[in-house]
Formats: structure tokens, C-alpha cells, sequence
């Protein structure tokens, strides 16, 4: 966060100031959280349904937290405003006018409708081989999480990487004219929220809005694997570079190997350079997502000899293809973080790269994939008929993914059902055996990491 006097924040978000009896200064990040406040901290309270932030003001004060952003005044020296969040976004807009301006920052956005966030915790990694980076964290990525990802940036950021999630069209539009982009990565277009879209080509209108928001001259990076991405090169004129398997990509993945954890090796070649790559993370799409952190590196002048190098270290955020031991040579994947049909196929597809060991079977714990709309039985029911061959056995947990264990047995007998996760639970402590390999997943509404963590 760059400092900021609090009268001059007043000015910035066009609020007013309460509470205060001199000069603040605000010298740190921005939070929703008190408790997560920092030493000259901000503190954005909202009024919510249930909850109103305004209340924990003291919590923030004790955490560290020197004012507020507010509809109203609390114990802290507060800005008041009419609309907190137009307020914040407003916030975020101008810091980052102002580190354009008097320093040498790169702002990339990335979306995509899966992969998002493990391809952005590997671009982390490949940016700060160039220079202090800032992510967004985890999966925080909407009209919230852009504006506080910005807002920890300050004058040392060289980078500025920001993912950006969509549930409609115009929402990555909203996102892009808070930020601007010199950099812009489309991974993918597939099904993920399509009960809230309604259809693929809006899907692939709203991830095109992306692209239309690069900067003049600014570059795009488009998986050359996706005829869909690929096209949404017409909607720049500025330097594209793409990614993926094609023989025509830019950043080609060749070679691709797993080991028996399912960890992938490959190589990576562009401009006539090839470098070898070996991720500490599961699933052989990781490679692809490897190959779209690279090229945005060398977009922005990272070279590919060092994106290897980051990529051998990366780790992804909490709950994506966390690999455990656990005890009696069981081996636990956990993916609870959330999913649709492509992650869920890729998830299974990781399940079968991991060698069980002792005559173990691999197992796929499988919960509801949410925001599907229409297609939802249907999509459900595909994960289970793709789950035959690749899964030993399948458990699905609670009523909304009964028709993965419909398509599972379609194939075979091998599907079970658990009410909820403390059947799951139970049956899974009872019946695992030495040398299983078990896969979790599910949207996050599902809250299967209760499942992972009881069995870690």
C-alpha cells in the first residue's frame, strides 16, 4: 500500500471524515477482516445480511487498523461513504494510477474457466524471477478481491498479478477498468458456472473481456489448444502469444511424463529454446498451465531457462491437487477447493497417473459441482461414466451428485453413496486399506476439505 493521509483518501473516494482528531496516516494493506489488520492498516467494513463489519471496527484497532472505509462512523477515524465498495474500487483504481506513474509496474490478468488459480500461484513464482511480485491470494478474484490485491502493491512492486473470475458477462469488463492490463492470459473456455452464464458463447464473451481490457500495445497470451481462446486474438491489435501442445504454440509443451505420484516432467520449447521442466504439484495439466505461466513470463521479459527454474519450486494455494502421505502407505490428493466437469475430469485423470502401492485401489471421493443450471444431472452423470476405468471405486457424497454414482454404475458396480461428509467419513476410516490412492473433490459449497483433513 502506498501511504495515504486520510483527508487525501477522503478525496480520492469522494467521502467524508469522521472521528478524527489529527493527521492519519495510512501506511498498510487494506483488509474485510479485522483480524487480519495490519500495523497503519485499513479496515473496509460493509454491512452485510448477517454480518456488519462496522462492528468489528475495535477488533481492526487492536489488530493494527488505523481507520475505515464505511457507510458509517465507527470507533476508528472513519471515511464515510455512500457506496463501500464503489468506494474501495475507487481506492484501488487511483494507487494504481499512481504506481504506473512513478514506477516501472506490469499488471497481468488471467482468467480462464478452470486452472485459474494454480496457473497464477506458477506465475507468481515465474515473475518474482524478474522482480517483487504481488498476487491475488488463493482464489480471490472478483470485484472485491482485485481492488485489495492492488492495494497491496506498493512503490518495490514490479509485477502485479491479478486473477480475475467472472459470473456474468461485463463482470471481467468491471474488473479490467479498475485495472488495466499489459498483460492478459486466457487459459481456457469450458463449463464452469454455465447455469449462470447460459451458454458456451457467452462464457466466451465474457472471458474475451480480457483481452479488451489491454492497455494499447499490451499482450495477449491464448492457449493455442482452444479454437474458442485462440479467436479472441480479433480483439487486439497488439502482440499475441500463445501456449499449449499445437504445433504452432509459441510455448509448446513436449515430452510429458508423470512419475508414480502423478508429478509431471516435460519440456518447454520457444524460440527455438528447449528447457526441463519437473513440477512438485500432481496432474499432467499442470504442465499446460506451466506452459501459460512461461509465456507470460517472456512476455514480460522473464527468460525461459529461469521460468524453469521457479516452476521446479512452485506450490499452489490451499486445497488445489494437495499431495499427503498419510499413515499405512495411504496416499491422499486433495482438490476440495472447488470444481466443474474439466477440473473434475483433470482431477480424475491425476487420480490414475498415482500409483497405488501394496495392491491399494484408487479411490475418488466425489461431491456436488454447483452453478451448473440445466446441465447439472447431466454433467454430473459424465463425471461418473468418466470415473469407470480410472477409479477403483467411487463414493459420492449427498443428494445433488447422486448421478455420478447413476453414471459410474452404468459401467460398472463400483460406486457407493454417503449422505454427507460425516458418512463419508466414517466409511472411508473404516474400509481404507494399506497402499489406497484417494482423490477428493467437489465445489466448495460441498466443504469436502472436512473430508481430506479427517483423514490426514
Amino acid at each position: 500500500m502506498i501511504p495515504l493521509h486520510l483527508e487525501d483518501l477522503a478525496t480520492i473516494v469522494g467521502g467524508k471524515v469522521h472521528g478524527a482528531e489529527g493527521p492519519v496516516e495510512i501506511t498498510a494493506p487494506a483488509v474485510l477482516d479485522g483480524r487480519q489488520a495490519e500495523p497503519g492498516g485499513l479496515f473496509v467494513a460493509f454491512a452485510g445480511e448477517y454480518v456488519d463489519g462496522h462492528e468489528y471496527a475495535d477488533q481492526a484497532a487492536a489488530a493494527g487498523a488505523v481507520a475505515v472505509i464505511g457507510s458509517r462512523p465507527t470507533s476508528l477515524p472513519t471515511v464515510v461513504v455512500d457506496d463501500v465498495q464503489v468506494a474501495l474500487q475507487a481506492l484501488a483504481a487511483h494507487v494504481l494510477r499512481e504506481l504506473r506513474a512513478t514506477g516501472d509496474l506490469t499488471v497481468l490478468g488471467l482468467t480462464g474457466s478452470q486452472g485459474k488459480t494454480s496457473t497464477k500461484d506458477l506465475l507468481s513464482g515465474v515473475l518474482t524471477q524478474g522482480g517483487a511480485t504481488i498476487a491475488t491470494l488463493g482464489s480471490f478474484n472478483n470485484e472485491l478481491g482485485v481492488p485489495l490485491t492492488i492495494l497491496r502493491a506498493d512503490a518495490s512492486t514490479r509485477f502485479l498479478a491479478l486473477e480475475m473470475g467472472a459470473r456474468g458477462i461485463g463482470h471481467i469488463a468491471d474488473l479490467t477498468a479498475i485495472a488495466p492490463l499489459d498483460v492478459a492470459i486466457v487459459l481456457n473456455v469450458g463449463e464452469a458456472h454455465l447455469g449462470e452464464f447460459g451458454s458456451r458463447e457467452a462464457i466466451v464473451r465474457a472471458k474475451s473481456e480480457l483481452v479488451q481490457g489491454l492497455v494499447p500495445g499490451g499482450t495477449a497470451v491464448l492457449n493455442a489448444d482452444d479454437p474458442r481462446v485462440i479467436a479472441m486474438r480479433a480483439h487486439t491489435d497488439g502482440p499475441v502469444l500463445t501456449f499449449g501442445t499445437a504445433e504452432h504454440a509459441d510455448v509448446r509443451v513436449e515430452a510429458l511424463q508423470l512419475d508414480r505420484l502423478g508429478r509431471p516432467t516435460f519440456q518447454l520449447h520457444a524460440r527455438g529454446e528447449r528447457v526441463d521442466v519437473s513440477l512438485p504439484v500432481v496432474g499432467a495439466h499442470q504442465a499446460f498451465n506451466a506452459a501459460a505461466a512461461a509465456a507470460a513470463g517472456l512476455a514480460v521479459g522473464v527468460p525461459l531457462q529461469a521460468s524453469a527454474e521457479a516452476l521446479s519450486h512452485a506450490a499452489l494455494s490451499k486445497w488445489r491437487m494437495e499431495l499427503h502421505e498419510l499413515g499405512r502407505g495411504i496416499t491422499l490428493l486433495n482438490d476440495s477447493y472447488n470444481a466443474n466437469p474439466d477440473s473434475m475430469r483433470a482431477a480424475l485423470d491425476a487420480l490414475v497417473s498415482i500409483e497405488p502401492t501394496d495392491g491399494g485401489r484408487r479411490i475418488a471421493v466425489l461431491g456436488p459441482m454447483l452453478e451448473l443450471g440445466e446441465s447439472s444431472q447431466e454433467a454430473h452423470r459424465g463425471i461418473g461414466e468418466y470415473a469407470v476405468g480410472r477409479a477403483d471405486l467411487v463414493l459420492v457424497i449427498g443428494e445433488g451428485a447422486s448421478e455420478i454414482a447413476e453414471g459410474a454404475v452404468g459401467g460398472t458396480s463400483f460406486a457407493i453413496t454417503a449422505a454427507d461428509n460425516a458418512e463419508a467419513i466414517a466409511w472411508l476410516k473404516a474400509q481404507l486399506q494399506p497402499g489406497d490412492v484417494v482423490l477428493v473433490k467437489a465445489s466448495r459449497g460441498a466443504r469436502l476439505d472436512e473430508v481430506a483433513a479427517a483423514l490426514s
